[in-house]
């Protein structure tokens, strides 16, 4: 049962029972097609490497995620949880997640500003020994309003671009306390999650969502890193054409020579159709690039927070507002071009009303590294200072072998002789 005066999402939801049963649902259906998780299931239950710690996780509550709290359960630890974003909660699932002992799921879909954070609060009041974040609004909270238990922290983990942005930004500030993992940054989780993760699940939920097409488009794809990347080579295998802007000279000369045109966004915005944001950056799509645009374009993010487009001058030059289909607001300016927003600026794959997130056998990969993470953080806490720590490469090659094994796929080994050349300065021409 919870110990804090914030609600759990079982006091928000008028059928509890049919909550946790169709969550229940989603999670088992997801949990076929995790081979990592249900791997790590059979050590975590049967070593309980966790036991004893109390886990604080801000993430999207969702049937994936919620395979990762219920693995980290098994391993022995107390989990508290609640959403990193405001629309990416599934209440089913939180809901059966909740009916956990040794789980308490604060995350509500929709809650307003105020519930966010005081849902957060929620889960540093159980006074976590190890933090998993998706944005590091946990993180904040705890160096902010709690900082009595950074010394009783081991150390922590982060799922995500921005997350990892803020990390590194407040650990070059010296404000980093305890030690985290940045699980964004690491092999498995950039090539697959980032990649083909926020490529299909982003495209899928806009053409769900919109009934569109995507051929003969222009994609305008603000931003060519790990999650821009996987955009636009999606895009372009459903036969758009995909339109790339950048602020760094590397990754605009990367995609140039990838085949896709790159401009600045005043120039894209004048032929986009669609508009998907992946910086982790603000004020990517502002003002004078709506000024700019054609009727009807569509307007997406896949950036982690609401600021990537700038709704706020995008409503003052709208002369009217409404909803043209779920999960779509069109902002109808003056002159009748008709701008279209898609969940709100928020994490499209995630926050849109028909959204299912990244496809299962991605985070599987993800998720698994989290797992690990925290399974080292706990084990080995004595190794890492304070600050931001890349992910040990054992135990992203771990991940993997997991993978292959499930696949039935085998590779190669390195011989003796070539593990010596290799490890060999003194070999020459």
């Amino acid at each position: 049962m919870s110990t804090t005066a914030y609600p759990p999402v079982s006091e928000h939801l008028d059928d509890v029972e049919a909550a946790r049963a169709e969550g229940r649902r989603k999670m088992d259906w997801a949990l076929q097609h995790m081979p990592i998780l249900r791997a790590l299931r059979e050590e975590f239950e049967a070593e309980k490497p966790l036991d004893g710690q109390t886990v604080g996780m801000a993430m999207h509550v969702e049937a994936k995620t919620a395979n990762l709290v219920e693995l980290l359960a098994l391993g022995g630890a107390e989990v508290a949880i609640t959403g990193c974003n405001p629309l990416s909660t599934h209440d089913d699932v939180s809901a059966a997640l909740d009916a956990n002992e040794n789980i308490n799921s604060y995350a509500v879909r929709g809650v307003d500003e105020e519930g966010y954070y005081d849902a957060i609060e929620a889960v540093v009041a159980h006074e976590p020994t190890v933090t998993v974040d998706d944005g590091m609004d946990l993180v904040h909270a705890v160096h902010e309003d709690r900082p009595d238990l950074i010394d009783t922290i081991v150390g922590g983990c982060e799922e995500t671009t921005t997350g990892v942005h803020r990390l590194r930004a407040m650990d070059a500030d010296g404000a980093l306390k305890y030690p985290v993992f940045a699980v964004n940054d690491t092999p498995m989780k950039r090539l697959f999650d980032n990649v083909h993760g926020t490529g299909e699940s982003s495209l899928a939920t806009i053409a769900m969502t919109t009934n569109l097409s995507w051929a003969g488009k222009n994609v305008v794809v603000a931003g060519y890193g790990y999650c821009g990347k996987g955009v636009a080579k999606k895009a372009a295998g459903q036969n758009a054409n995909v339109i790339v802007t950048e602020v760094d000279p590397r990754r605009a000369l990367e995609a140039h020579m990838e085949g896709y045109e790159v401009m600045p966004m005043e120039e894209a915005a004048e032929v986009g159709d669609v508009f998907l944001t992946t910086t982790g950056n603000r004020d990517v799509v502002v003002r004078e690039h709506f000024e700019r645009m054609k009727d009807g374009v569509l307007l997406a993010n896949a950036g982690h927070f609401d600021i990537e487009i700038d709704l706020d001058a995008l409503s003052d030059l709208a002369a009217d507002r409404y909803e043209s289909r779920e999960g779509v607001e069109t902002y109808e300016l003056a002159d009748g071009r008709r701008l279209n927003v898609l969940a709100e600026g928020r994490l499209v794959n995630l926050a849109s009303p028909i959204a299912l997130g990244h496809p299962v056998e991605v985070m599987d990969q993800s998720f698994g590294v989290q797992a690990v993470c925290v399974r080292e953080v706990v084990e080995n806490a004595d190794a890492y200072e304070p600050g931001v720590h890349d992910v040990p490469d054992a135990l992203d090659r771990e991940v993997a072998e997991i993978k292959l094994a499930a696949e039935g796929i085998e590779i190669d080994a390195l011989t003796e002789a070539q593990e010596e050349y290799m490890g060999s300065w003194q070999h020459g021409t």
